[in-house]
């Protein structure tokens, strides 16, 4: 009895240790710049291996008081979502043969949970919204780990920064907290800009899918015409037609921008 007292505590010692050593290593991460590193290596060609481990590895209560602020989260996860495209897709592209699957399956580990890319865009990202729900429905029974990640107020400009590895994504660019709203400005209007086409004689704009996808997000078709005017993609929100045009789905890495 004595022997596995002392084994007890000793397995209890030890345990109360890696966790100390955890929380101790964990104090000295600043998440966002962490990500920002992520991109860095890989533009960089550089190994990714160290800071992968680190992010798996992290404390999910530190992982939460870590980014408190939606600023912090956006940039944490959109420069995560982007860094995770690329070093999975750069392994093994024939992933990309079933996107579907690609996309739904977790393979991303955070804070020692697996996680999809779907569960960053649609859970953490768009605060829980259903992926098929055009924008207006939101999930039924998101999960803890989603609930305490999650944005407070989702921003629509996401959709302009997130890269899913198709030639007709947004560009890569690395995202900081503290010039977000600047950088998601610019990023909206240079994709806007690139992927949007107004004819003025039909008077009908054709525009990327992601505004049919994700409607809700951007306020329905009135929205979207308001975010092309701002953008200075129409001249008028009045009397303008929408056409979506179809996804290129051809795949494509290391599409990086400096914002």
């Amino acid at each position: 009895m004595r022997i596995k007292s002392i084994l007890f505590s000793l397995m209890l010692m030890f345990s109360l240790c890696r966790a100390q050593n955890r929380e101790q290593n964990n104090q000295k991460i600043n998440l966002n710049e962490l990500s920002e590193q992520f991109l860095e290596r890989i533009q960089q060609g550089e190994d990714t291996q160290e800071i992968q481990y680190q992010l798996a590895t992290l404390d999910m209560e530190f992982l939460v008081a870590s980014l408190e602020t939606d600023p912090q989260k956006l940039a944490f996860w959109v420069n995560t979502y982007n860094a995770f495209i690329q070093i999975i897709l750069t392994d093994n592209p024939d992933l990309y043969e079933n996107r579907n699957s690609f996309f739904s399956k977790d393979q991303i580990t955070i804070a020692g949970n697996e996680i999809s890319f779907d569960k960053i865009e649609h859970g953490i990202l768009r605060r829980s919204k259903s992926k098929l729900g055009l924008g207006y429905v939101n999930k039924g029974f998101p999960d803890k780990l989603e609930r305490a990640l999650r944005v407070k107020k989702p921003d629509y400009r996401i959709h302009f920064a997130l890269n899913c590895g198709a030639k007709d994504c947004p560009p890569v660019a690395i995202y900081t907290p503290e010039q977000l709203e600047a950088q998601f400005e610019k990023s909206t209007s240079l994709f806007l800009k690139q992927s949007s086409t107004f004819d003025p004689d039909k008077k009908e704009v054709y525009i990327t899918s992601l505004f049919s996808w994700f409607r809700g997000d951007f306020g329905g078709k009135d929205g979207t015409r308001a975010i092309l005017k701002k953008n200075g993609i129409i001249p008028t929100v009045e009397g303008i037609g929408l056409e979506y045009k179809s996804y290129d789905w051809t795949l494509k890495l290391n599409n990086f921008i400096e914002l």
